[in-house]
């Protein structure tokens, strides 16, 4: 689905005109974000370059998942990428790098933790950003080595085997 059109979709029950009252933009300007963005090729599409597109051109320039993080905890939930299998490495390695990696980011988050009380009894709003990064990796993580099992990336292919003879016909 395209920006524009979940944008579109987003806006049709609250209705354009409340939707830029509460943004304090022009109803025009809204309507614009639900079309097709203007190609320079097309000089009929008239659309204006939406919030979710420039939220997307941001993160490729910055390459900071904290943006996606962001935007998907605001919306109650996390930000998980796809799990893409190693080709290249056998089956263990896969298998036993991802635990490790398991296990190294929850070190990383019980350090974390570690170091905001060792200094005081309190964790402070800085110290618990850290602490809620830390936990987004290991979440991430986490949920990566899961959906890679449940779409088994790590099932051993059998060899072709003969297919089984039917009996014969009495």
């Amino acid at each position: 689905m395209k920006s524009y059109e979940v944008i579109r979709q987003a806006v049709e029950e609250p209705g354009v005109k409340a939707v830029a009252g509460a943004l304090k933009v022009s109803p025009a300007l809204v309507y614009k974000w639900c079309e097709q963005p203007a190609d320079t090729e097309d000089p009929d599409q008239s659309g204006a370059k939406n919030p979710l597109d420039r939220v997307r051109e941001m993160f490729l320039l910055t390459k900071d998942i904290r943006l996606i993080r962001w935007l998907c905890n605001e919306a109650g939930g996390f930000y998980i990428s796809n799990p893409v299998p190693e080709l290249r490495r056998t089956l263990d390695e896969t298998i036993f790098g991802e635990t490790r990696s398991m296990v190294r980011d929850f070190s990383e988050l019980l350090d974390a933790v570690t170091e905001a009380v060792d200094d005081d009894p309190g964790i402070d709003a800085d110290e618990a950003d850290e602490i809620r990064q830390k936990w987004e990796d290991l979440k991430a993580c986490v949920e990566r080595f899961v959906i890679a099992c449940e779409k088994g990336h790590y099932r051993l292919k059998k060899k072709d085997e003969k297919p089984a003879q039917a009996p014969p016909r009495k």
